[in-house]
């Protein structure tokens, strides 16, 4: 690896590279000398700088550990208007691969807004647009991110709208948690299916990314081809702090 052009710089980088590795206990300072290789009184005035900008901290203990500072910058580099451009690259892929209509959504309230979709050279016959809300619990999108929650009955009840719905949904949650992906098949438009799956950032969904086509590609063998290719393609593209479930 070339030489840093600044290596104070460098040294913080490495700092916060290497506070990120400790988590949330953190470390003391002579573990985090060594960890990054410099000696203590350098490290300790490269940590005093971090601290004063709030990208370290101190436990009660002693211990440095990443601060707010850093925490936020992940949040606001994997912000809702920053998704489409992070992750039209793997959506694009994704749709080349399968030759399908490929969308990327996230929740607001009960419904799932469509942040960008990528559409194939076959014509798919469905109607879509970036801006266009559902339901949530119609859709494999809002059942993706869904999933990723721990919902209580009245959380299904205002999702689902009734009783009855909220019983199916949670059925429907429940294997979408077991699988990984989650499913819906001509329930928002005649002869057209969905699959998705939920981006996780520390356990939590942030997006969510789906597959739709005509049934009969959505079925049998085309449809565990389109699940491998989802969850082969999209973990090397995503941006770093993203995930999938991991498959059962």
């Amino acid at each position: 690896m070339d030489a840093s052009p600044l290596g104070s710089v460098d040294k913080a980088l490495q700092a916060l590279d290497t506070l990120a590795g400790f988590g949330a206990a953190g470390a003391p300072l002579a573990a985090l000398a060594q960890a990054v290789g410099v000696s203590k009184p350098t490290l300790h005035r490269t940590l005093a700088a971090l601290r004063h900008r709030g990208y370290a901290e101190q436990t009660p203990d002693g211990a440095y550990r990443l601060g707010p500072a850093a925490l936020a910058l992940g949040s606001t580099y994997l912000a809702e208007e920053n998704l489409p451009a992070l992750l039209h690259p793997a959506l694009t892929a994704l749709s080349e691969q399968t030759s399908e209509l490929v969308h990327l959504g996230v929740l607001a309230g009960r419904e799932v807004v469509y942040l960008d979709k990528v559409e194939p050279q076959r014509a798919v016959r469905v109607w879509s647009a970036v801006g266009r809300r559902r339901p949530a619990a119609t859709t494999a999108l809002g059942r993706a991110l869904l999933s990723a929650q721990e919902l209580d009955d009245a959380a299904l009840a205002r999702f689902a709208g009734t009783d009855v719905a909220a019983a199916r949904l949670r059925t429907v949650l429940a294997e979408a948690r077991r699988s990984g992906i989650a499913h819906e098949t001509e329930e928002n438009e005649p002869g057209i299916a969905c699959i998705a799956v939920p981006l996780l950032r520390a356990g939590r969904a942030v997006a969510a990314v789906s597959i739709t086509a005509p049934v009969e590609r959505l079925r049998g063998a085309a449809r565990a081809e389109r699940i491998d290719t989802l969850r082969s393609t999209l973990p090397g593209l995503l941006p770093a702090g993203l995930t999938v479930p991991s498959a059962p």
